[in-house]
């Protein structure tokens, strides 16, 4: 059972992969079902949290410094064009972390059980920009990477910057 878990969340992991890199229409498509997927093969939270590698804490950090920036728009306080850009930095840190981590078998499975969803809302968000409950799905999937993984530096406060919110 372990193996087939593994098995469908690196088989989810390439998918995304290449649907990421063929362009958003045929990402969407392609991620409806990998996000089935991803929650089915979703790990127990393990007793002792796993190091992440240097480009998950990366990515990781650009995806969630994007989400906070994000409540701004939540607030009514930033552009549509602008949370269009936030989600594309999530969609892209996403893409790197895919590309990038390398991570044995169980915290690989439990992070596609991060990332899947997180890049879903994202897509979601840039399709339409008026799904502003994308935000909240994006924030909820970030909020579980620390149940996971030991990232030193994690629980700091995420830096975000204010700029004007009229326009991108």
């Amino acid at each position: 059972m372990k193996a087939v878990r593994i098995l469908l969340a690196s088989a989810c992991a390439l998918g995304l992969a290449t649907a990421a890199q063929a362009g958003p229409q045929h990402a969407h498509a392609e991620h409806d079902s990998h996000a089935a997927h991803a929650a089915s093969a979703a790990t127990q939270v393990p007793a002792q949290r796993w190091t992440p590698d240097a480009p998950l804490r990366a990515g990781m950090r650009r995806a969630h410094t994007a989400v906070a920036e994000l409540a701004h728009y939540e607030m009514g306080h930033m552009s549509a064009p602008m949370a269009v850009d936030r989600a594309t930095e999530v969609e892209s840190a996403v893409t790197y972390m895919f590309a990038n981590c390398k991570l044995s078998a169980e915290p690989d499975a439990a992070l596609h059980g991060i990332l899947v969803p997180l890049l879903t809302a994202a897509q979601a968000l840039k399709a339409d920009p008026a799904k502003v409950s994308a935000v909240a799905d994006m924030r909820a999937a970030i909020a579980h990477y620390p149940q996971y993984f030991d990232d030193p530096g994690w629980d700091k406060p995420v830096p975000v910057e204010h700029v004007m919110h009229d326009e991108p």
